[in-house]
């Protein structure tokens, strides 16, 4: 994960403030909002200390199976939660990815720089995440409403991800479906940016 100095502030910097904004998504009245957001917080907050450059700072040897660890048991719960929507399966790739990663480090040299993991297995993730930018990016294009039609907002068929807001009850800034897939696709981004190094 450890990378060029200015990459990794860069990388820092992105993970830290989307796992800040994801923390205020944590405020929204929607349980399963929460949930997400705590999720996605841990994992911005994770990645954010994996990205550190290594001249400044080198975790303890501790750190990468504790990472493991904890992700392993975030993805268990990712993956009991996906019986409820499919939405949860990716959050259960991105714990994985979490672990691998971790698992990787741990048994580099020294945590350098350029560590090497299972070269399939980096390039399925990599295609996924890939994917997963690239989708999640064109449903944050804003639709044209089409003759007839009333306007359109959020991005056409995206607009599914998030729970609709109760009768009677406005969303709140935390509940925009359109927020939430901003920060997820900051977050695919730097997964993207640190499986890269592998």
């Amino acid at each position: 994960m450890h990378g060029p100095a200015s990459s990794g502030w860069l990388l820092v910097a992105l993970c830290a403030a989307t796992g800040a904004y994801c923390l205020l998504r944590m405020r929204s009245t929607v349980e399963e909002q929460r949930r997400a957001a705590g999720g996605e917080a841990l994992m911005g907050f994770a990645m954010a200390a994996m990205a550190v450059p290594a001249a400044v700072f080198t975790p303890p040897g501790w750190a990468w199976p504790a990472y493991a660890v904890v992700f392993g048991a975030a993805g268990l719960r990712a993956l009991w939660a996906a019986r409820s929507g499919r939405h949860h399966l990716h959050h259960l790739v991105g714990n994985g990815a979490m672990v691998y990663m971790a698992v990787v480090m741990a048994g580099s040299p020294a945590h350098a720089h350029g560590a090497s993991g299972v070269p399939v297995l980096t390039g399925t993730l990599l295609l996924y995440f890939t994917g997963y930018v690239l989708l999640t990016g064109v449903r944050l294009i804003p639709m044209v409403a089409v003759a007839g039609d009333g306007p359109v907002t959020g991005g056409g068929p995206a607009t599914r991800a998030g729970p609709p807001a109760r009768v009677g009850h406005p969303a709140g800034w935390g509940d925009r479906p359109e927020l939430a897939r901003a920060c997820r696709l900051s977050m695919g981004i730097a997964m993207l940016a640190m499986l890269l190094t592998m």
